[in-house]
């Protein structure tokens, strides 16, 4: 008797065992009951059936605390999964990984933290993959390589630090990829030049070193490269001629050296060409001035010198033409005042002479005109007073001579910076206050 107690005993011990371990995990992986009677999982309060739950939109819905792990065991979903724009925090689970059917995963918008998980690289039937505006940390796992038929991933605005995996240069699929603002650093990999069907590129706001690697000449279908507000070195490689589809090639604040290449006047679609705050040196190729379809350029704080070419007058659809803060000598080309789309003229921090044309006139669209800190000469024309829509005009640190024309006062800056010149009184009574300190001088 006391034998078949103590069997009894043991089985027990062991079945109780079998609950503890192994019970909970079938609870937990089949919580509840859906509405169509099949097992389900429970996520923020609604049960959802494993069998038949194929997309999951959750986007906008208020939803907050941490993506639940068992939310990988709605293995049948195969369309979408957004849980974008809420309030979710916490690290994205691995359990994600599960769902291998899945083709887009949309968890943008939210206050994620933690790593990527590596297990991501199991989702190899994804084409949308959007992290992007969320708190996440770590590195770029290099298994997001595996996801070969991906066409748009978006890990914009992290805190995602190392390099760019050479890996990605698997996603031969890909049309867009998003990397901006983050803390990568390390240069960029030339396996990204594997991306033929690249399309919108946007690397910028990191801490990428290095120079830009001449495979980028590759990428034949970009329309839009931003490379900004990083710490890239060396030359622009001739090769980015190749990309006669770009729109927009933004490389500002890094520290670019050498010549623009001539080869940039190929980019004809070009409408935004933005290379300003680097170290670049030499004359504008005379090739810019074809780029008729420009309505930014801005080549602002380099060292480029020679003369502003009259052939700035091609550019006629220019909304902002910044080229202050270089060495550019000469004065300035009428055919500038032929621009009358624009609405920024940066001209300042040069070391431009002669008189300032009555043709500025014209322009009549301006907002920002700054001048300032030349080696302009003679008196301010009366037709500035025809830029009724300026706010900002600046011509200090110049030598302008004779009185300020009462026409001033017809322009839109209430308060114009005229400082440190050689202008004369009687000073137009609108602005008395805003003249600052002038050389008299040489006045009657």
């Amino acid at each position: 008797m006391s034998f078949l107690a103590d069997k009894i005993k043991k089985l027990t011990s062991i079945l109780t065992l079998f609950v503890l371990l192994v019970v909970p995990n079938v609870i937990w992986s089949q919580d509840c009951t859906a509405d169509d009677g099949t097992d389900g999982v429970e996520l923020w309060g609604e049960c959802y059936s494993i069998v038949n739950t194929t997309y999951l939109n959750l986007s906008n819905s208020g939803l907050t605390g941490e993506i639940p792990s068992v939310i990988g065991n709605l293995t049948n979903l195969t369309t979408y999964l957004n849980l974008s724009n809420s309030g979710l925090t916490g690290e994205i689970p691995s359990e994600i990984g599960n769902l291998t059917n899945l083709t887009n995963l949309y968890l943008h918008n939210n206050q994620l933290t933690g790593e990527i998980p590596s297990e991501i690289g199991n989702l190899t039937n994804l084409t949308n993959l959007y992290l992007q505006n969320n708190e996440l940390t770590g590195s770029i796992p290099p298994e997001i390589g595996s996801l070969t038929d991906m066409n748009d991933l978006r890990l914009s605005n992290n805190q995602l630090t190392g390099s760019i995996p050479p890996e990605i240069g698997n996603l031969t699929n890909l049309s867009t990829l998003y990397l901006f603002s983050n803390q990568l650093t390390g240069s960029m990999p030339p396996e990204i030049g594997s991306l033929i069907g690249l399309n919108d590129l946007r690397l910028s706001n990191n801490q990428l070193t290095g120079s830009i690697p001449p495979e980028i000449g590759n990428l034949t279908n970009l329309s839009t490269l931003y490379l900004s507000n990083n710490q890239l070195t060396g030359e622009i490689p001739s090769e980015i001629g190749n990309l006669t589809n770009l729109t927009v090639l933004s490389s500002s604040s890094n520290e670019l050296t050498g010549e623009i290449p001539s080869e940039i006047g190929n980019l004809t679609n070009l409408t935004v060409l933005s290379s300003s705050s680097n170290e670049l040196t030499g004359e504008i190729p005379p090739e810019i001035w074809t780029l008729t379809n420009l309505i930014f350029l801005k080549l602002q704080n380099n060292q480029l010198t020679g003369e502003i070419s009259p052939e700035i007058g091609n550019l006629t659809n220019l909304t902002n033409l910044s080229l202050g803060g270089n060495q550019f000598t000469g004065s300035i080309p009428l055919e500038i005042f032929n621009l009358t789309n624009l609405e920024r003229l940066y001209l300042w921090g040069n070391q431009l002479s002669g008189e300032i044309p009555s043709e500025i006139g014209n322009l009549t669209n301006l907002e920002r005109l700054y001048l300032y800190t030349n080696q302009l000469s003679g008196e301010i024309p009366s037709e500035i007073g025809n830029l009724t829509n300026l706010e900002r005009l600046y011509l200090y640190t110049n030598q302008l001579t004779g009185e300020i024309p009462v026409e001033i006062c017809n322009q839109g800056d209430s308060s114009p910076d005229l400082n440190n010149n050689q202008l004369c009184p009687p000073y137009p009574s609108c602005i008395e206050y805003y003249v600052g300190d002038q050389d008299t001088s040489e006045c009657d």
